[in-house]
């Protein structure tokens, strides 16, 4: 027996049809274990710089049949946008409301004082300390749209009994460092804004300032069913957890 030429191309589609069926019944015994499914993230541009790069790898290693949702936003607008449900997960500065939501310390890190290129206080030979920040012009976080980072500063300054003269109040990290180029004023800024490598501006530790004050925060909501947000939240805590780069020192 032969087939005709309407049943070679019936054959045809019956075997895609028979193979998107098998597709299909392997991708439905995939979603409970969180290897398929879409996942909103929300990241800070701060966080680009640190462990963004980290967790996406990570993600399309281990979940590849994930689609991955990237949204940038500012830390209260991401919390927003968590609790409405358009984000399922959120990379944000702290605090991360109790009531709801689930959270996990990622990342510490450094701050660094961010000078111009031929300022005295950019020469490597001498320590720069934070008392040398006293009154001096300084472009100071938004104590609205940058508050984490605002009340970090004031609190580090409060303790050393310093006190720069603030001549801007900005949000981005990036904009921050511009005005510092511009020789507009001094800045603290987080470990991770050495990976913008920007011309002009000296990046350097400052004696007095210890630890890692700058914190980054995984939260989500604790009602969420999806098995894909459960999946990839494990690998973005496992991925920070090996992967990070907070400076000398950081966890």
């Amino acid at each position: 027996m032969r087939p005709t030429a309407a049943g070679r191309a019936f054959l045809a589609d019956a075997r895609r049809i028979l193979g998107l069926s098998t597709q299909a019944a392997l991708a439905v015994r995939r979603v409970p274990t969180g290897e398929v499914g879409t996942v909103a993230l929300g990241f800070t541009a701060s966080a680009a710089h640190s462990v963004l790069d980290t967790v996406v790898d990570a993600i399309r290693s281990h979940l590849p049949g994930v689609d991955l949702v990237l949204r940038e936003r500012v830390s209260g607008t991401q919390l927003e946008e968590l609790r409405s449900g358009e984000l399922d997960l959120v990379l944000v500065r702290p605090p991360v409301p109790a009531s709801g939501v689930g959270q996990h310390l990622l990342h510490r890190e450094a701050l660094l004082a961010a000078v111009p290129a031929g300022h005295h206080l950019a020469d490597p030979a001498r320590p720069l300390h934070l008392h040398d920040l006293d009154g001096l012009p300084f472009v100071m976080y938004s104590p609205t749209e940058a508050r984490y980072f605002h009340e970090v500063l004031v609190g580090v300054f409060r303790g050393a009994g310093v006190a720069p003269r603030y001549v801007h109040h900005l949000s981005q990290v990036h904009t921050i460092l511009a005005l510092v180029r511009a020789g507009l004023g001094l800045a603290l800024v987080p470990h991770a804004a050495t990976a913008l490598g920007l011309d002009g501006v000296v990046l350097r530790p400052v004696v007095g300032l210890a630890g890692e004050p700058v914190e980054l925060v995984a939260a989500w909501r604790t009602n969420d069913e999806n098995p894909a947000l459960r999946a990839v939240r494990e690998i973005v805590v496992t991925a920070t957890a090996t992967g990070r780069r907070g400076g000398p020192g950081g966890p």
